[in-house]
């Protein structure tokens, strides 16, 4: 989980700057978030602190913003500290009251999916605020349908961790032993397989329930259409 993420008011206390000021420098495009909350807010890397520094740098020389931005348009900025340049690959964050309203799950239940270890921030801002990706909407839908299934949160958590465990082989087959990653893939098989049985009897239980309401609604409805010639048909008969 990457903890190196700041809110605008958290770097401007690190760098020492009004939140203002940083206000300013990101509207005139001289200091540029690296993702977005949810809600539009700008967050930024830890390696902001240096663009800010130099940044704040020119403007104590007396040089404008509009000067700085020549400035830096013509010969840039020094790299980061870890000897590249910034990137800017425009992440759209969620908070968990986002993540609760865009999936449908309530904030308590997904602090208690974390609690399990189903699930975990993609980051953390150093205010303590949990922050997601948008692909944590889909996430927490294949969740809450897998407790639709009937699977327990212990269950949940199984499919969670073989769905990481998988990235992980993914990203680097090398780093595990070959006799491993053959009985870890083995595994899921067979636990994708028990999902699929698992569905198989859920999707014939919601046939028969779809026939089954389809039929009681007709039931109903004539039911209610008795009714409603009955009421008539006593009023009539006292009207008479």
């Amino acid at each position: 989980m990457n903890k190196d993420v700041l809110t605008l008011d958290e770097l401007a206390r690190k760098a020492g700057v009004s939140s203002e000021r940083l206000a300013e420098w990101t509207k005139a495009k001289l200091l540029k978030p690296d993702g977005f909350t949810d809600g539009k807010a700008p967050l930024f890397a830890a390696g902001s602190l240096d663009r800010v520094a130099h940044i704040l740098r020119l403007a104590d020389l007396g040089y404008g913003t509009d000067e700085v931005l020549k400035i830096i348009k013509k010969v840039g900025l020094p790299r980061n500290g870890h000897g590249r340049k910034p990137t800017h690959d425009k992440k759209s964050f969620l908070t968990v009251g986002n993540l609760a309203e865009r999936s449908g799950v309530s904030p308590r239940t997904i602090k208690h999916w974390e609690e399990k270890g189903i699930i975990e921030p993609d980051m953390r801002t150093e205010g303590g605020f949990r922050l997601y990706p948008e692909s944590y909407v889909y996430l927490c839908q294949l969740i809450r349908d897998l407790q639709l299934f009937g699977y327990t949160l212990e269950e949940v958590k199984s499919v969670s961790d073989d769905a990481r465990t998988l990235l992980a082989i993914e990203a680097d087959p090398e780093s595990f032993p070959r006799a491993e990653v053959e009985k870890k893939l083995e595994a899921m098989l067979e636990a994708i397989q028990a999902l699929f049985d698992k569905m198989k009897l859920l999707e014939k239980g919601i046939e028969r329930w779809k026939d089954l309401l389809k039929k009681k609604k007709k039931d109903v409805l004539a039911l209610k259409s008795k009714n409603r010639k009955r009421g008539k048909a006593a009023k009539e008969a006292s009207d008479g």
